[in-house]
């Protein structure tokens, strides 16, 4: 993990079929991720998107 990224415990992750995720982006704070996520749904509706906190990197 980069010095970047250990700063940046919210995560915006794309549900993927059979369980799997892939991480879109990484951010300082909960409401930066909402408004990543809320522009994603808007450019992929028919994609899921859900934020969490990945306390270890804190």
């Amino acid at each position: 993990m980069t010095h970047s990224e250990r700063f940046r415990p919210w995560i915006v992750i794309r549900l993927l079929p059979k369980m799997q995720r892939v991480t879109v982006g990484r951010f300082r704070s909960w409401s930066d991720a909402d408004g990543h996520l809320r522009a994603l749904q808007r450019l992929v509706p028919g994609a899921q998107f859900r934020i969490i906190f990945d306390p270890e990197d804190c």
